[in-house]
């Protein structure tokens, strides 16, 4: 595959600024797509008639597919030129949004989401670095600086976007509206870029890339598998054991293949840095938390407080602007007070806004919902630019590349595990709170008889007409709403589990290094 600039001059002072612009565009579509879709779940399994343990790989195969591609991305755009594997990325990303379009099944639509992630797992890190190479450090912080906005208006508008396509049209247009971006994305890399291709490229890390690719899919496939529906064994089945067993041995293999091979996929050797290493086992912890619960709210949104899609995601409008607004200002201060009490900060207040979400009801205020949203908005701002800055104060420049790697693969991963683990987490304390409250309910009480009583009246009313009589018509209301109760105290459990998860990130971060003159240094130039 042959790609020439055909119009714009590499040479040109405004030739940065038009592939700035480029990136951009598939930037946004490559994030816009890990948060449009948490709105159109409830539709999609409507549509299907399947359960949250099934639809929940909509979102963990988009994830686990760029996690595993992001490690091999940078020595696959050294290797055959960074221009044509961003273009790859793209037109992998639009077919993979085109058949998700068209599916016609649940199975046909996660393969399509794979797809998707392959093109989303090129796009991103190649961006950075195409836009890092191009620019002089004199104005890369302006050019990243706009780099981030197109991540961050995704955030914020892209639940918003997929909800009114979800309501105005349909849940297939969250997937088609990336088509015609991605065909001016295409042509725009064409016509702009000049190609780049590292003429020192050293050998590819085979076995840790072939580990990775069994450990990470087998690790996940247990997780949602073991209290599936459908898996009566649960964690005893001899497939779940024989996943975990298999996903062990990748999994040791591909440690030990990294801290010994001389040109490994992901350095591990990094991680011996104190800051670097504490920083990448907070990020873990925290994006199990993060993810899952913003898989969870929508959800609950739309399911259990009767939210249409457009609503739903309007409620996420205010955490990006709110970031956005509030990064630049907490890496003004790391430079003036203790970065670690902006970090600790910041973690508490993300673990109070989840401790806020697991107290819904099905008659919780808009207004509570918004304000836990506000705080997480805040909190995220307040504490990411900082993270970031402190993990790399004593990385050496040669290795940024493989830092930034590590860093964007431990995100996807433990987005992928914090989605498996809350799904699953659900679906069974939904059925025990469903149980529980069934074994509560005493059918004698007069409070219980009354009910019935009552909703008897109410169905004979304005029930509807047909083979069931009044009293199981009141019967069927009333476990609706003991499914519906068990329901949101599941989704309350998840939040509080989010919550003690993102709160135990506090404590590593009283072990970094922040004092020291190396360190202060790090944090100005940043």
């Amino acid at each position: 595959m042959k790609l020439t600039s055909y119009r714009l001059d590499p040479g040109r002072q405004s030739y940065k600024w038009w592939v700035l612009g480029n990136i951009m565009l598939g930037t946004f579509m490559a994030v816009l797509d890990s948060t449009i879709v948490n709105v159109g779940l409830p539709k999609i399994m409507a549509t299907f008639g399947v359960s949250i343990s099934k639809i929940q790989w909509i979102i963990t195969a988009y994830l686990l597919a760029i996690a595993v591609v992001l490690p091999a991305a940078a020595w696959l755009a050294d290797r055959y030129g960074y221009k044509r594997l961003y273009f790859i990325g793209l037109f992998g990303f639009t077919a993979g949004s085109f058949l998700c379009g068209t599916a016609w099944n649940e199975d046909v639509l996660i393969a399509s989401r794979i797809i998707q992630g392959i093109g989303g797992g090129l796009i991103q890190p190649l961006g950075l670095a195409i836009i890092t190479r191009e620019f002089p450090p004199r104005q890369r912080g302006l050019a990243l600086g706009f780099w981030a906005i197109s991540s961050a208006a995704s955030i914020s508008f892209g639940p918003l976007i997929g909800g009114w396509l979800v309501d105005t049209f349909s849940w297939h247009l969250i997937f088609d509206v990336n088509v015609p971006l991605g065909i001016i994305g295409l042509a725009a890399t064409i016509v702009i870029q000049r190609e780049y291709r590292n003429p020192n490229v050293g050998r590819f890390d085979r076995a840790g890339f072939i580990s990775a690719v069994i450990f990470l899919p087998l690790t996940l496939f247990a997780l949602t598998e073991a209290n599936a529906p459908t898996n009566a064994e649960g964690w005893n089945a001899p497939y779940i054991l024989a996943c975990l067993a298999a996903a062990f041995v990748a999994f040791v293999f591909f440690v030990v293949t990294e801290l010994t091979v001389e040109e490994p996929l992901l350095d591990l050797k990094l991680l011996g840095d104190r800051n670097f290493g504490i920083t990448m086992a907070v990020l873990f912890i925290f994006s199990i938390g993060m993810f899952g619960s913003t898989f969870l709210l929508p959800l609950y949104l739309q399911n259990a407080m009767d939210y249409s899609a457009l609503q739903a995601g309007a409620v996420f409008l205010p955490v990006g602007i709110i970031q956005g607004a509030v990064s630049p200002v907490s890496g003004w201060l790391s430079n003036k007070v203790n970065a670690k009490l902006l970090i600790a900060g910041g973690f508490l207040l993300l673990a109070y806004s989840f401790w806020l979400n697991g107290h819904f009801t099905a008659l919780t205020p808009r207004h509570h919902i918004l304000f836990a949203l506000y705080i997480r908005g805040f909190a995220m701002g307040m504490l990411f630019s900082v993270l970031n800055t402190v993990s790399l104060i004593r990385i050496p420049k040669a290795k940024m590349a493989q830092a930034s790697g590590i860093s964007n693969t431990v995100r996807q991963l433990a987005g992928s595990l914090g989605v498996a683990i809350l799904t699953t987490l659900l679906t069974s304390r939904q059925l025990f709170n469903e149980n529980r409250y069934g074994q509560v309910i005493d059918p004698d009480s007069p409070v219980y008889v009354q009910t019935v009583r009552n909703l008897t009246g109410y169905a004979r009313q304005h029930g509807e007409k047909g083979m069931h009589t009044p009293a199981q018509q009141a019967q069927a209301i009333l476990d609706r709403h003991i499914e519906r109760e068990a329901y949101i105290q599941a989704i309350d459990d998840d939040f509080l589990l989010s919550a003690f998860i993102t709160g135990i990130c506090v404590v590593p971060v009283l072990w970094l290094r922040v004092h020291d003159k190396d360190a202060r240094k790090g944090l100005e130039k940043a």
